[in-house]
């Protein structure tokens, strides 16, 4: 089986599968404080609570360059396997077109891998996190570039901490679109804003590919962002975890032609 690991700035996504079906799912919180051996006791514990004891396979993808290290040898500690990393020499397929391909990060190289081999082209990818991302793909399966912003919870625990009388909110859709209390009309803003900027960027996206685009969204957010959107929008909440698979497979392939 294959662990999956995507390294984000504010979560560490981990799944196991066995082939193209996922066993199981779970997420970890980000701290570049931890050790290899805490980590490794956190992994060691997520794969004994679903009972996943054969490992044969590992991939790692990193918004977190000083994580990277550390899971690598929790990894190798507690699965004895050795993660392939996405980063410079791994074969993933993708065609980046913008001006320095070296500055993409390797989350949106992950997610644009597995939105090419899942969805019809060409496709707008939102990614809602610690940031917002964009990610455009046009009907080749190239990546041409996309938009960043702020992502909701950091812009709301922005408003929460630097204002006297505005307070931390969960992220949900609000009941109403005009907010009649603090903390819907903070609803409305953070939730609705965003699902209005959503429609916002692929509407003018759509205008500069000259056609219509499949729009995909996941990250933490994803699902209350999509519900609160006025047009059609696939959650897929297992996106990173399914590019992993599909870039460690391509990369698996290379190695059995080279031998």
């Amino acid at each position: 089986m294959l662990l999956a690991v995507d390294i984000g700035n504010t979560n560490i996504v981990l799944g196991v599968l066995n082939g193209e079906k996922l066993i199981c799912s779970g997420r970890l919180s980000t701290n570049v404080n931890e050790t290899e051996i805490e980590y490794s006791m956190k992994l060691k514990a997520f794969l004994d609570i679903n009972n996943v004891d054969n490992i044969d396979g590992a991939i790692i993808s990193s918004v977190v360059p000083a994580l990277v290290r550390t899971l690598l040898k929790s990894i190798q500690l507690v699965c004895n396997v050795e993660a392939l990393v996405v980063g410079p020499g791994v074969k993933t397929g993708l065609n980046i077109k913008i001006d320095n391909p070296a500055e993409t990060g390797a989350n949106i190289v992950v997610g644009d891998v597995a939105v090419i081999n899942k969805y019809p082209l060409p496709a707008i990818v939102f990614y809602f996190g610690t940031a917002t991302t964009a990610s455009v793909i046009d009907k080749t399966g190239a990546h041409l570039g996309g938009a960043i912003m702020c992502g909701i919870k950091t812009a709301i625990n922005s408003l929460s901490s630097t204002t006297a009388q505005l307070p931390q909110i969960d992220i949900s859709v609000p009941s109403k679109i005009i907010g009649r209390n603090t903390v819907d009309a903070m609803k409305c803003g953070s939730v609705i804003g965003t699902a209005a900027m959503l429609e916002g960027l692929v509407s003018r996206f759509e205008k500069e590919l000259g056609e219509k685009a499949t729009v995909i969204v996941t990250g933490g957010f994803g699902k209350a962002i999509a519900k609160a959107a006025e047009l059609d929008v696939i959650v897929d909440e297992n996106l990173f975890v399914d590019g992993l698979r599909i870039i460690y497979e391509k990369n698996k392939m290379k190695k059995q032609g080279e031998a």
